[in-house]
């Protein structure tokens, strides 16, 4: 892979990964909140510090929870949008479909991103409860998905 081809690839995973820490966000807007009523809308953003640094630490630090979870969301979407944007190449050389391809690397992600929650700390989801689990999967396809879509028509090899 060139250096052109290789920023041209991370640039995409970057933009594929925003776009999808975006549509996440709509996602748990909607259902997380609008339906399920398990946080009001404001706690989207704050979700993220709670998760890394526990309840506690999210609720001391106030409105800078906020700021703080916006940032570890869009760091996390950005750096696994650039890691699915550099392996998709090989993925589309052994014939895989992209939203497959999304399909299991949200499977991947949930699981490697809960276990990490998990481990840094014990203030987490119940992450034996199907309603956490179902919801938690659902959430990663909405951004896996799109990412997908996205690096896949920008890394389009030319006709």
């Amino acid at each position: 892979m060139t250096q052109d081809n290789r920023a041209q690839t991370i640039r995409a995973g970057l933009t594929g990964g925003l776009l999808g820490g975006v549509i996440i966000w709509i996602y748990e807007a909607v259902v997380w909140v609008g339906l399920q009523h398990m946080m009001p809308l404001a706690g989207i953003p704050r979700n993220a510090v709670g998760l890394v640094f526990g309840k506690p630490v999210q609720e001391a630090l106030g409105p800078i929870a906020y700021v703080l979870g916006t940032g570890i969301h869009f760091a996390f979407a950005l750096f696994w949008g650039a890691v699915f944007a550099l392996v998709w190449p090989a993925l589309r050389r052994r014939g895989w479909e992209a939203t497959m391809a999304a399909l299991f690397y949200a499977v991947f992600l949930w699981i490697v991103m809960h276990v990490a929650i998990a481990v840094a700390g014990d203030d987490h989801p119940d992450y034996l409860d199907p309603v956490v689990v179902i919801g938690g999967f659902m959430s990663h396809f909405f951004y896996a998905v799109p990412l997908a879509l996205y690096v896949k028509h920008r890394l389009a090899l030319p006709a």
